[in-house]
């Protein structure tokens, strides 16, 4: 079975959020169950690539509309990843130090174009073509319908939607830069007057599939205007949990972290780590740490962490420690917060991979007050690592998280509200004094399986049902 995935991100390689972290695993461990399975990408101007040595395999033009514009297909020459990837390069378009920016629509539009006709030229074709989210989510229409790509429209193609609130709208005039396809066929780009590669990929995907089973249920009722196209799509999608790449998120080979770990050794190992944490950051080891770690933006919840962490830090028995960036507004709220509660708080604005290694090993909680969750990753890295993760109940969070009240681990609640925040770290803290309880569960949420090896199965079967 070979298999093509097609994403903007792929961990280590580029990075943004956890689209990355899911196509940098999902490839792998589908190896592990016998398929072979790769990535297409775009080549950007980063670290990775800078570091690295590739070979040309092809070199095209791509028509993108008027002009004419040439593409490379590299290959790393060292086996860095457990997988095969394959760049497009596109100079002046797609090699910038950035994945994302503001002429995305010709970026990707380009980026696609040149995946699939390289596709055309290969002796052993993919079995099935695996697309995420919205930077790829006109393939599935472009194999249907696309008259160069005639060969490829018996390839199944399937479409998983990581984030639904971003679409890849773009304007109308921008359809004759679409390979070539009969005009009557317009509609299955379109959605609300403009073309939505994210609609078009729901409506061409011979499967849709969800990171959460529960996102799939929460987007037929809220998915940024395509909740009536999902419902009525409904008997091609399904909702498959998101897995973590359990060797990358091992605390006892973990190489970031200050001490490592396992059952039998958790609290050394991780009071080793919060000591270091506490004595970078100022904060006391003896109170139980509670963290945030993620991007400071409205869908996480994070204009309500000021607030939220204000009040509760105000009784002096907690310590608290932010990592993330995003809204500069939220991230001056958070620095303002540093000497009013000197020696309890601290943040890190910026994003630092080994920092969050060692919080999710040395902190006590971690905070997810989410507005939107499609999976979450963090809640497992924490349950990984022996840390409780306190969550909102929404997506994916509602599907790996159950709380202590329900004969369960975690920490559970039903608002995105400063008043529902406060009171879940104050339960947090009550079991965290419940020290026999509070330990005992340590343990057992470090043998949680959320590894990808059901996940990768679970897209093997969904692939298989498809024939």
């Amino acid at each position: 079975m070979k298999v093509i995935h097609i994403s903007a991100e792929c961990y280590p390689i580029a990075k943004v959020g956890g689209l990355a972290d899911v196509v940098g695993a999902l490839p792998k461990y589908q190896n592990d169950l016998g398929a072979h399975s790769s990535v297409i990408m775009p080549f950007y101007n980063n670290k990775f690539t800078q570091s690295h040595e590739f070979s040309s395999l092809y070199q095209a033009k791509v028509k993108l509309g008027n002009n004419d514009v040439n593409f490379n297909i590299l290959k790393i020459d060292d086996s860095v990843l457990e997988f095969d990837v394959f760049f497009v390069h596109i100079e002046n378009l797609l090699y910038t130090k950035d994945v994302y920016s503001d002429n995305d629509t010709n970026r990707f539009l380009a980026f696609q174009i040149a995946a699939l006709d390289w596709i055309l030229t290969l002796k052993v074709i993919p079995d099935f073509i695996h697309c995420h989210d919205h930077h790829t989510g006109l393939i599935p229409f472009m194999t249907q319908e696309s008259f160069k790509y005639q060969t490829l429209n018996k390839i199944p193609v399937i479409t998983t939607i990581h984030n639904a609130q971003y679409q890849g709208w773009m304007a109308y005039d921008n359809i004759y830069k679409i390979p070539r396809f009969n005009i009557e066929k317009v509609g299955l780009l379109m959605w609300n007057g403009m073309i939505n590669p994210l609609a078009a990929a729901i409506k061409c995907a011979w499967r849709v599939t969800t990171v959460s089973p529960s996102y799939m249920e929460e987007l037929k009722l809220k998915a940024n205007g395509l909740e009536s196209l999902l419902a009525h799509e409904s008997s091609k999608a399904i909702g498959i949990l998101n897995g973590i790449d359990s060797k990358v998120w091992n605390p006892e080979t973990d190489s970031y972290i200050i001490k490592n770990y396992k059952k039998s050794t958790v609290e050394s190992g991780k009071k080793a780590n919060k000591k270091w944490l506490c004595s970078q950051f100022n904060l006391d080891e003896s109170k139980p740490l509670f963290a945030f770690i993620g991007r400071l933006v409205g869908e996480k919840g994070a204009e309500l962490l000021p607030y939220a962490l204000d009040y509760a830090l105000r009784s002096k028995d907690i310590s608290v420690i932010v990592l993330g960036s995003g809204s500069k507004d939220i991230e001056n709220q958070l620095f303002g917060l540093m000497p009013k509660h000197n020696g309890n708080y601290n943040a890190f604005i910026g994003y630092d991979e080994k920092l969050s290694h060692i919080i999710y090993a040395g902190a006590d909680f971690l905070l997810m007050p989410s507005r939107v969750e499609p999976c979450g990753l963090n809640q497992m890295y924490a349950l990984r690592y022996g840390t409780v993760p306190i969550v909102r109940r929404i997506g994916g969070l509602k599907d790996t998280v159950i709380d202590i009240g329900d004969n369960g681990f975690g920490i559970c609640h039903n608002d995105i509200s400063v008043q529902d925040m406060v009171l879940s770290i104050h339960r947090g803290k009550e079991f965290y004094y419940n020290t026999e309880s509070f330990k005992a569960n340590r343990k057992h949420i470090m043998g949680i399986d959320h590894s990808w090896n059901v996940s990768a199965k679970a897209y093997i079967d969904l692939y298989k049902s498809i024939n």
